[in-house]
């Protein structure tokens, strides 16, 4: 046990913030004892576990960085402020002067989450547009905004902070962009991260530009910590800043006066559940992006042919063997449903996200003809296995889908339904795609892909015509039953893609 004097004393606290401490609940009440062998001093003298000095250090590293009391309170395992605590005199006489207190025993452990986060943060994707941020970091850095921009594009990290520190001295900005710009090298062209800030004022845009020749690459990985000092006229700010990296972004945190406490380093050990949080407050967006739908062609019949153990074997090689070919592109794993396949692909800093999506669209449909073989010899049978591919381009609001167990990245609008229908009327593992998404592809691209259409001649002869398109109302009966899901994109203008491979040298 421990008496109020003593911890006091060490701790530093007041005798009036140690009543607030047994008020809130963070400390039990002390057990009051007659002192004796004194002839001066208190003749009564209160007690607390020896673990109520831990608490309270705890408590004064907590308010150091930064969280109120009732954060704090909330913290220590919720125990709610019961009504004002009544300390009888003799208690109050006993107890002395202040400092902050440690967990005691059974007290849940101290964990920060992403809304109890009081500095100033934020994370943006590769393309460094942000996707999360806190109060804290859009009153500080990011401009005070009502509404964040709807538009992906707008919402590009440099451009938002150069304008919120417009009226700023020229040093303040390139301290505040420095770090950033060193982890963008990386990721964005000098060109494409001045076409993203093209709107600011020609001054600006010029101290980017020189900027970015001059700072140095960081590739970046893990969690990376530097100091910065904001210089402006009389006013300096210091800050320690955290850049923490995840396959999905990079989150980054500031911290004033110095390194963070033990709190916020636990906080960013804890990567899956970070990430998670992250994921699960992404801020819709209005974003352009390339959808690919892909269904295994008459799964019903090969379901019913096949053990349900076989089945669900098939299903999962089919997922296992496509998985590192969506990545290798950077597709994103959207909302599907049974054996379908429904990815986004959104753009990069280094390549063309249209062109990502066809070449992934391919490489699939060779990976499923080799899955095809290996189960003809595996069952002796004579089915074909098949995935039919719809491409589709549009501008469309992406946001996330959450249940107890998972985060389901989600498109809203008719891009994701069109390419679905454009899967539906594929058929013999064919890639179908919308003129407007072949249109997005550079010449140099295009050039790279064979594509068009079979036309039926005299004779009722087939012959495919390369670099043409069709509407589909043209190509089936949409009067049938069978089609009748196709006739919202009768007028559509489509077209088979049928190999990608290396510039075609034009014909002399």
């Amino acid at each position: 046990m421990i008496s109020s004097k003593e911890l006091l004393e060490k701790t530093g606290i007041s005798r009036a913030t140690l009543n607030n401490y047994i008020s809130s609940g963070l400390l039990s009440k002390p057990l009051v004892q007659q002192v004796s062998g004194e002839s001066s001093g208190p003749k009564l003298l209160g007690y607390f576990p020896d673990s109520a000095l831990e608490r309270i250090e705890l408590i004064q590293q907590l308010k150091k960085e930064g969280l109120s009391m009732g954060e704090i309170i909330a913290r220590f395992g919720g125990e709610k402020a019961a009504p004002e605590p009544t300390v009888s005199a003799p208690e109050q006489a006993a107890l002395p002067a202040e400092r902050p207190a440690p967990a005691a025993a059974g007290a849940r452990p101290l964990h920060l989450t992403i809304d109890e986060l009081s500095y100033p943060a934020y994370m943006v994707n590769h393309s460094f547009e942000l996707t999360w941020y806190n109060d804290a970091a859009r009153e500080k850095f990011l401009g005070r905004f009502e509404t964040l921009p709807p538009n992906s594009e707008a919402r590009n990290l440099f451009l938002l902070l150069l304008q919120a520190s417009h009226g700023k001295s020229a040093a303040y900005q390139s301290e505040l962009l420095r770090p950033h710009l060193s982890f963008a090298k990386d990721r964005l062209s000098k060109a494409t991260l001045l076409s993203a800030c093209r709107t600011l004022d020609p001054e600006r845009v010029t101290l980017l530009d020189t900027m970015y020749g001059e700072t140095k690459t960081c590739a970046g990985e893990g969690i990376v910590e530097s100091s910065m000092e904001l210089r402006d006229g009389e006013q300096n700010e210091h800050w320690h800043f955290y850049a923490a990296f995840f396959r999905e972004g990079i989150l980054f945190i500031y911290v004033p006066n110095g390194p963070a406490g033990p709190t916020l380093l636990d906080f960013l050990a804890r990567r899956n559940q970070v990430i998670r949080d992250l994921l699960r407050r992404r801020l819709p967006v209005l974003t352009p992006l390339a959808v690919l739908v892909a269904d295994l062609q008459n799964s019903v019949k090969i379901c019913s042919e096949l053990p349900p153990e076989e089945y669900f074997e098939l299903i999962n090689e089919m997922w296992s063997t496509m998985g590192p070919i969506f990545r290798r592109y950077y597709g994103t794993h959207g909302k599907h449903v049974g054996d379908g396949m429904v990815y986004y692909f959104f753009p990069q800093p280094d390549s063309n996200y249209i062109f990502n999506a066809i070449c992934c669209a391919h490489e699939i449909k060779i990976a499923m003809r080799k899955i095809s073989k290996d189960w003809q010899l595996r069952k002796n049978w004579f089915n074909e296995l098949y995935l039919n591919t719809g491409l589709n381009e549009g501008q469309e609001w992406l946001g996330t889908f959450q249940s107890a167990t998972a985060i389901e990245f989600a498109v809203l609008g008719d891009t994701i339904n069109h390419a679905g229908r454009l899967s539906d009327f594929a058929r013999y593992g064919a890639v179908w795609a919308t003129k407007a998404f072949l249109s997005r592809l550079s010449p140099e691209e295009r050039a790279r892909i064979e594509f068009g259409i079979v036309r039926r001649g005299d004779g009722n002869r087939e012959q495919f015509v390369a670099s043409s398109y069709a509407q589909l109302g043209s190509l089936v009966d949409l009067t049938s039953e069978r089609y009748e899901k196709l006739r919202e994109i009768a007028t559509l203008p489509i077209c088979e893609i049928r190999s990608v491979g290396l510039v075609r040298k034009a014909s002399a």
